[in-house]
């Protein structure tokens, strides 16, 4: 039996921050993934982060590598009807995105965490949670070699995503979900970017994007049903479905090889508390955005930023923060959900079966591109509005 103030479950980015700004202040933390090292580090995600969160991280110590080598956006491009509509949020805001997948962020946040000294426990099974309404909660669990092993804390951090144990300790009410009824086939493909900036494809055959990830990797999605299989998806219909929805004078697709396809069942969920005595969820462990708005990853990290700070308020003695997490962090989740939803109608609002829903779909792309307050709104959105740390 062992001891630490904080056990952190899942070593993705929101329990990495969590883990690496907890380790920092002096207060002794474990930090628990069921993968291997090897495996998240390379594991391909989420890969925009938006200029608040990177800011914060590098405030903190946390973005080195970011900042010295990510790329970044200022714009992107709607098609549609033949066309381009360039949107240049960066003037209207003077925000932008960074390209960092984030698999290199989690990789530079393990180094930071074990070079200095803190503990790592990957490759871990059968994680219980146990006294979660007591003074005195535990964890136990079987590491790498079999043995199992129990850590005593204060709290619990739950950042071990939808299919971790953390958040199966919430009651099945806590749980809102929300289906969106499509799917969208997720690509990477071994291709050099074939645009500056995120490319959005409106078409009546469903919608379409283009996604850089670095200067040799490109992320595509095709909109397709939710109980689509790859099997139907080989690449001569890829690129042909690509081609059409994202086709238009002067814009060619640098095609090359397919080296991933996923479907992605679209829909959103969130748990509401995301505080459960003393565990704390961040991350998907509490709410999942649909990669519509490529939300997820900036959610995840200021859910993170949160609870490492009201943690570390608690450990000196001011309990109020802590008690507050879950309502701080969930203005911002519900408004993300809320362009989420926004941003959908637009993307999958012209379905020749349904020309009123299209004409919809047209009318708020013309508003939005005709009229800069329209734009600005949601530009602002867009680029993403973050809580005072």
């Amino acid at each position: 039996m062992a001891r630490a103030d904080v056990v952190v479950v899942g070593a993705g980015p929101a329990g990495l921050t969590v883990a690496n700004l907890l380790r920092d202040r002096g207060i002794d933390c474990v930090l628990l993934e069921r993968c291997d090292r090897a495996f998240i580090e390379r594991r391909p995600r989420a890969g925009f982060i938006e200029e608040w969160a990177v800011r914060e991280l590098d405030r903190r110590g946390l973005a080195d590598r970011l900042v010295r080598e990510a790329e970044t956006q200022t714009t992107f491009e709607f098609r549609f009807e033949g066309a381009r509509h360039v949107f240049d949020y960066a003037e209207l805001t003077g925000r932008r995105h960074f390209v960092y997948p984030q698999q290199n962020l989690v990789t530079d946040l393990v180094a930071r965490y074990v070079d200095r000294g803190g503990d790592a426990r990957f490759a871990v099974r059968d994680v219980a949670l146990h006294g979660l309404h007591t003074d005195s909660p535990s964890v136990t669990f079987l590491d790498e070699s079999g043995k199992r092993l129990r850590f005593d804390c204060d709290f619990v951090a739950g950042c071990d995503g939808a299919r971790g144990v953390t958040r199966n300790h919430l009651p099945a009410d806590a749980i809102t979900r929300h289906d969106y009824g499509i799917g969208w086939l997720a690509l990477l493909a071994e291709a050099p970017p074939s645009a500056d900036g995120v490319v959005f494809g409106i078409h009546p055959r469903g919608f379409a994007a283009h996604m850089a990830r670095s200067s040799e990797v490109t992320r595509f999605y095709l909109q397709c049903s939710p109980a689509d299989d790859i099997a139907n998806w080989p690449d001569e219909r890829v690129w042909r479905e690509l081609r059409a929805r994202l086709g238009v004078p002067d814009g060619e697709l640098v095609e090359g090889a397919l080296i991933e396809k996923r479907v992605l069942d679209m829909h959103n969920y969130v748990v509401q508390p995301m505080s459960h005595g003393r565990l704390h969820l961040a991350g998907e462990s509490a709410h999942l955005v649909a990669p519509i708005a490529a939300k997820g990853m900036n959610l995840a990290l200021h859910d993170a930023l949160l609870l490492a700070d009201a943690l570390t308020a608690h450990n000196r003695g001011d309990p109020g923060r802590l008690a507050g997490y879950s309502d701080d962090c969930l203005q911002m989740v519900w408004q993300y959900q809320e362009f989420s939803q926004w941003l959908s109608d637009i993307f999958h609002g012209c379905p020749p079966t349904d020309p009123f829903r299209a004409e919809l779909a047209r009318a708020r792309l013309r508003r939005l591109l005709g009229s800069r307050a329209a734009a600005t709104a949601f530009a602002e959105l867009y680029t993403g509005r973050r809580a005072s740390f």
